[in-house]
């Protein structure tokens, strides 16, 4: 539900810079509460005012880089996200006190960069491929 006197509105309240970098990222201008922050920088707003967003569109994430994607987000942001827990991870004492110590620190998933993990084969050839044996002709 974009319309004008919503997008000047939005302007006005995160500023003309905040509004210009919504509207090429996201393709709305929204304006909210900041809930929290994650360990790749990203930024996670929330805005409860029923007459300004749709239902179910309240919650929404500013991406900390420039080439983002959904596996930047890190669990418990997802499911705060997803409306599957109410409090952010920042004020949920569920999350906060059943982290595990021995878990590893969330990272996003490298499929298709140089970081992305490959296999590599240790065991010799079963097919080995031709190679011709040249002969000198004697003159």
């Amino acid at each position: 539900m974009v319309s004008l006197h919503r997008t000047i509105r939005n302007m006005r309240r995160v500023g003309l810079r905040e509004w210009w970098r919504q509207m090429q990222y996201i393709g709305d201008a929204k304006s909210g509460v900041l809930v929290g922050t994650d360990q790749f920088g990203n930024r996670y707003f929330e805005n409860m005012n029923g007459e300004e967003e749709i239902p179910g569109r309240q919650r929404w994430v500013d991406f900390a880089q420039h080439e983002y994607h959904a596996s930047q987000v890190p669990p418990e942001w997802h499911s705060w996200i997803h409306h599957i827990r109410k409090d952010p991870p920042t004020n949920d004492p569920v999350i906060k006190n059943l982290t595990p110590p021995w878990q590893t620190p969330w990272i996003e998933n490298l499929t298709g960069t140089r970081g992305a993990f490959k296999t590599y084969n240790t065991v010799a050839p079963k097919i080995n491929a031709w190679e011709p044996k040249t002969v000198s002709r004697g003159a």
